[in-house]
């Protein structure tokens, strides 16, 4: 049972005897049927793996104690943060998994001019933390202990309003971009990987993210769609100048 691997949403020290969390409890407790004794490990987001074994199994609740920790170091090289533009249904919980899969440090998903799903107030807030549990399933899968945060939904305008582009290398996929990834220098610094929705990025948009110091880079002679040029681009990367 050692294998199983869960997200603690509170940090974790050596010694200490905590709750699973509702997910992990019911997943150990209805799905695996563990029982006292029987071992697995925990994550917090610090870079560790907490291996631990259940003191206590309720009902609805299990509790562990933390044995022992060990560094993870599979932290992708690259520091992606990923701008994607909403998609509707299953096409973001998809390029967030797979995002996550491939190394990505943050996401934000950006509302634009042509997203189908438009997200705002206690809606919003629920498809964030919704968002936010696809991150964590992608971590337990890929053995990840640091977790992406995914940021609330804004506009482009207001992203580039609150995040510095000058220092960074700002990637704009686009159809006609003029430059391929491997035309480009293998960066030192931060990537801004910028991603529409299902009809693409506006002209006003485009010409917006060019204004702030993103570039247009095309993948290939075929066009993508959405989720598919995410995990493209991102693979692109970490093959090119990363740890694939």
């Amino acid at each position: 049972m050692s294998n199983l691997r869960f997200y603690s949403p509170t940090p974790l020290t050596i010694g200490q005897t905590t709750a699973l969390s509702e997910n992990a409890a019911a997943h150990a407790i209805r799905v695996m049927r563990l029982k006292a004794g029987d071992t697995l490990s925990l994550f917090c987001g610090d870079g560790f793996d907490y291996q631990c074994a259940l003191t206590s199994v309720e009902k609805k609740a299990a509790y562990v104690e933390v044995l022992g920790r060990t560094a993870v170091s599979n932290e992708s090289p690259l520091n992606i943060r990923l701008l994607q533009g909403v998609s509707s249904g299953d096409r973001m919980d998809y390029t967030i998994q797979k995002a996550v899969e491939l190394g990505v440090t943050e996401i934000f998903p950006l509302t634009t001019e042509r997203s189908v799903t438009k997200l705002s107030g206690d809606r919003a807030e629920k498809r964030v933390e919704h968002w936010q549990g696809v991150a964590i399933a992608a971590c337990e899968q890929s053995g990840r202990a640091v977790l992406p945060t995914v940021h609330a939904p804004v506009t482009l305008a207001q992203w580039l309003g609150q995040y510095e582009t000058h220092s960074s290398l700002n990637i704009l996929l686009n159809p006609v971009g003029a430059k391929q990834l491997a035309q480009l220098e293998k960066p030192s610094a931060p990537i801004h990987l910028l991603i529409g929705p299902e009809g693409g990025l506006s002209g006003n948009e485009i010409a917006l993210a060019t204004q702030h110091n993103f570039q247009s880079i095309v993948i290939g002679p075929r066009i993508l769609r959405t989720e598919t040029a995410a995990v493209t681009a991102i693979a692109s990367m970490q093959t090119l100048w990363g740890d694939f």
